[in-house]
């Protein structure tokens, strides 16, 4: 998984509410493909904008100690660009691998979360702990209508359908214990995407939404006031 980890100098000059992002470091996960790819671009257009940096690092999100050596180098980078503590992360890495139910291994079913929601624990926890520290912070998940109760679901996608039903319920938490430290966690839960794990998931399923469509509300999202919508899950049903 590639990861991208943008870092501004605090002596970016003041600016608006409006580009929150702009003197702040902010981590993206799973930026070598999808949904992902197109947010880490649109979020270190965004920063380099303001005068900042953005620096790849490949890391394993389902691997503790490669997240560990991740958030280690994301201080790193704040460090060296004046830019403090991680303020932002988008936890969009993710994989899945399409089974009949009755034909999903152990090895399947402990991949699709060990990436999935276990990942998605393990970089919004070390995050967490730095945003807390610095007093503010802002966490937007990846989900999917997969994961939403009550949205059409399609064979062969159990253990998919499970880790985003868990990446929402783990927002939810984010979002409750982030208050009182002013951090902010949103999930958004895209439908039909075109990306790759579209394709291989269903390819008779027609696309309504780009990456770049989802990576556009992220960064939107990221740079308005999420306090009062922390802890909501926003399904994405088409840009049409």
């Amino acid at each position: 998984m590639g990861e991208v980890v943008p870092g501004v100098p605090a002596a970016t000059p003041p600016v608006s509410p409006a580009r929150w992002l702009a003197g702040r470091l902010a981590v993206v996960t799973g930026a070598s493909r999808g949904i992902g790819a197109a947010t880490a671009t649109a979020v270190a257009g965004r920063i380099k904008g303001a005068g900042g940096q953005a620096v790849p690092v490949p890391a394993d999100v389902g691997d503790k100690a490669a997240v560990e050596r991740l958030f280690a180098k994301v201080a790193e980078v704040g460090q060296a660009a004046g830019a403090g503590q991680v303020a932002a992360l988008v936890c969009a890495a993710g994989v899945l691998t399409p089974a009949p139910f009755a034909e999903t291994t152990s090895t399947m079913w402990d991949e699709t979360l060990g990436v999935n929601l276990t990942g998605t624990f393990l970089c919004c926890r070390a995050a967490f702990t730095a945003m807390a520290a610095a007093g503010e912070g802002r966490i937007i998940t990846i989900g999917s209508l997969s994961g939403v109760y009550a949205t059409e679901k399609f064979p062969g996608l159990a253990a998919y359908n499970v880790s985003k039903f868990g990446v929402i319920g783990l927002t939810e938490a984010i979002a409750v214990e982030g208050k009182e430290h002013g951090i902010s966690a949103v999930c958004l839960s895209p439908g039909a995407v075109d990306t790759e794990m579209l394709r291989r998931a269903n390819p008779a399923l027609r696309p309504g939404l780009t990456p770049g469509d989802v990576a556009e509300l992220v960064v939107a999202l990221l740079d308005s006031p999420l306090a009062a919508v922390s802890g909501a899950n926003i399904p994405l049903f088409s840009n049409a």
